[in-house]
């Protein structure tokens, strides 16, 4: 029987920037906007042909959201998808902190 020792990481609260991906801070945001969609869709129980006619996007590409393939779908179409589902969308821009001066991208879903 043999022990592996495993090195584990302390994560930075960005899964996506934990692996590495340049550009992880887009990719958690989709993500989480991914989530909220699925919620929606769960909640107004619509079916895959109810939703790509919804969203006006191709029926094969319904696997793709309710997946979360964030390639397939740039950060407007899902902002756009929230808003044909009912979803008012509030964008805030303000200042940073003296402490972290390079602003970052926050999610909130209520």
């Amino acid at each position: 029987f043999m022990t592996e020792e495993i090195e584990v990481y302390t994560s930075c609260g960005n899964v996506f920037a934990d692996l590495g991906f340049p550009d992880a801070e887009e990719m958690l945001v989709k993500a989480e906007l991914v989530r909220k969609i699925n919620d929606i869709i769960i909640e107004q129980k619509l079916t895959k042909l109810d939703l790509a006619k919804t969203l006006d996007i191709n029926e094969d590409e319904v696997p793709d959201l309710l997946h979360g393939r964030l390639l397939t779908f740039p950060l407007e179409s899902l902002l756009k998808f929230l808003s044909i589902l009912g979803k008012d969308i509030e964008i805030k821009v303000k200042t940073t902190t003296k402490n972290n001066p390079q602003g970052k991208i926050l999610v909130n879903l209520s």
